[in-house]
């Protein structure tokens, strides 16, 4: 099945839309097939401000209709205490929160960018897309991750090169809790850190000490702009460490 069979057979649908490369090409093909769709941003405390804005950027360019709902991700104590399966818990309030928007627009099927290079076992929000009936076209249609960015980069898409990024929450380590405070000084260090050219890294917390993850390739312009990069970061954390066992 192709993404335009996927829209003849499914012409009116709610889209999931992050601005990330896979819900940007979905979105991309659902308006090249002409279907009925409507994209739903959900802003809260996980998402940085630069995701929000390549969502907007995109959108206008398409020509799509986009809607951005607010949810307060740490009001439910199931996400906030950052367990194991938190991104369960997070997949819920978000989905079901679109999905009611959705309904009051008109919208039953909801539908996320969810690619056929996803392992299921590695995800446990997947488990909540199930339970909520949202629907993968990419995955559905067999598209991975190489081929959604060359695609992308076919149409014409900024996003076909843009690196993949969880959500802020993955930088607090499991079991300590998740709070707005935390949430604000990680995007702080990492806004920063683009700001210098840097890409494709994380600023994790451990205790109140920042361990930053980049690749190899760009330690050296790290270590350049160490001063720099020291006396910034240290305005939200205690101490800066790298951390030289990723790749």
């Amino acid at each position: 099945m192709t993404l335009n069979e996927f829209f003849k057979d499914n012409p009116k649908a709610a889209i999931a839309f992050s601005g990330g490369v896979d819900s940007a090409y979905l979105l991309y093909a659902a308006a090249a097939a002409k279907a009925n769709i409507r994209a739903y941003y959900v802003k809260s405390a996980f998402q940085p401000q630069f995701e929000l804005d390549d969502a907007i950027k995109l959108a206008e360019e398409l020509g799509a209709d986009m809607k951005i709902i607010n949810v307060d991700v740490l009001a439910d104590s199931r996400v906030s205490a950052n367990p194991a399966d938190r991104c369960y818990y997070c997949k819920k309030a978000i989905f079901n929160t679109i999905a009611e928007a959705a309904k009051a627009d008109g919208f039953d099927l909801i539908l996320d960018g969810t690619n056929a290079s996803d392992d299921e076992g590695d995800r446990p929000g997947m488990r909540a897309l199930k339970e909520l009936s949202v629907r993968s076209p990419l995955r559905e249609c067999g598209l991975t991750k190489p081929e959604i960015r060359r695609l992308s980069k076919k149409a014409g898409l900024f996003t076909w090169d843009k690196p993949a990024y969880a959500c802020l929450a993955t930088r607090i380590p499991t079991g300590e809790v998740i709070t707005a405070e935390k949430l604000a000084k990680t995007e702080s260090a990492e806004d920063f850190l683009f700001s210098l050219g840097f890409t494709d890294f994380r600023v994790r917390m451990s205790g109140n000490s920042a361990k930053i993850q980049l690749p190899e390739g760009q330690l050296d312009k790290l270590m350049a702009q160490r001063k720099e990069i020291l006396a910034k970061l240290k305005q939200y954390y205690d101490s800066v460490t790298l951390d030289l066992e990723v790749r």
